[in-house]
């Protein structure tokens, strides 16, 4: 008796509140990752679906036809990162500090207005740049002539050297509030008597920064690290809206997610092919399934280490 009236009740109403979150997760984003991981191991034969195992992926690595452009693909998406992780998050730990200055007047308007670009469609920011960057009516050629330094210009969407990286930028400007503002609430919850102890000790400014802050929110810089990774071998909107599905100019700009689209659904003289793009979609889960493993196992137990 004394065993069952210590005993835990069952908490039904636990259950009950969370059922429709996981029934709407499970409908929106459960099952079509299954879906996708199970179209990967079909083929079409005769208007037939056929199980093929592993064989889409021995032709999507093994196949020239393939192979080549999964890794201009894949190195795309790379180079697409680093850009974001070496100026968008910087960007956005300076600004954060800057902008958590006691001192510093207006600050209010300045963070609202570098993350508006973040609540813009892709589109209309695609579209924007588009013409802002165009050679023949964008306004980039005359602003940069008016402060004499006209010569710089190229059109920078329509060269192969130039166009990722271009893109890349577009996409720092867009998003680099988003970091900002994360970077700036975790600068707010630093305990003020720990910046009062570092005056103290004659710490200030730009040294209590690097000495005392930047350690504290670390782990923030940690998640935001895992986000960029994560949102950019997600990546498509953008480079879809300026570049189109072939990403021109010759593929330059191609990254995963335009890859697999072309692959899935088609484009012009391409044929869909619903289990080579299941195929693309199942290889950019397991990258960026391998990268947070990497990030959750490696560098956050570091960083509770150093933490604790």
């Amino acid at each position: 008796m004394s065993d069952q009236h210590h005993r835990p009740k069952f908490r039904w109403h636990i259950v009950v509140f969370l059922a429709p979150a996981v029934l709407v997760y499970t409908a929106v984003m459960i099952y079509p990752l299954f879906n996708t991981l199970r179209l990967s191991l079909f083929t079409e034969v005769d208007q037939e679906r056929v199980y093929v195992g592993l064989q889409n992926f021995r032709r999507l690595f093994g196949e020239t036809v393939w192979s080549d452009q999964f890794w201009n693909a894949l190195g795309n998406n790379f180079w697409f990162f680093v850009i974001h992780m070496l100026v968008q998050n910087p960007i956005g730990i300076a600004l954060a500090a800057i902008l958590s200055h006691p001192r510093l007047r207006f600050a209010a308007f300045y963070r609202s207005a570098i993350f508006i670009p973040t609540i813009l469609s892709f589109v209309i920011v695609g579209f924007a740049w588009k013409l802002i960057l165009s050679p023949i009516w964008g306004i980039a050629p005359g602003m940069l002539d008016a402060v004499g330094l006209k010569s710089l210009y190229a059109p920078w969407l329509g060269k192969e050297a130039y166009a990722l990286t271009t893109l890349s930028l577009v996409s720092v400007w867009q998003f680099v509030g988003i970091p900002m503002m994360l970077i700036y609430a975790a600068l707010l919850s630093i305990p003020d008597e720990i910046l009062e102890a570092a005056e103290v000790e004659g710490i200030t400014s730009l040294s209590a920064f690097w000495k005392i802050k930047l350690p504290l929110i670390l782990p923030s810089i940690g998640i935001i690290s895992i986000l960029t990774f994560v949102a950019n071998f997600n990546a498509f909107d953008l480079i879809y809206a300026a570049q189109g599905a072939l990403a021109g100019p010759d593929f330059s700009t191609d990254i995963l997610g335009t890859f697999m689209y072309r692959t899935f659904f088609g484009f012009q003289l391409q044929l869909g092919d619903p289990h080579m793009g299941s195929t693309i979609a199942s290889a950019m889960f397991a990258i960026i399934l391998v990268g947070v493993c990497i990030y959750l196992f490696g560098i956050q137990s570091r960083m509770r280490r150093y933490q604790f």
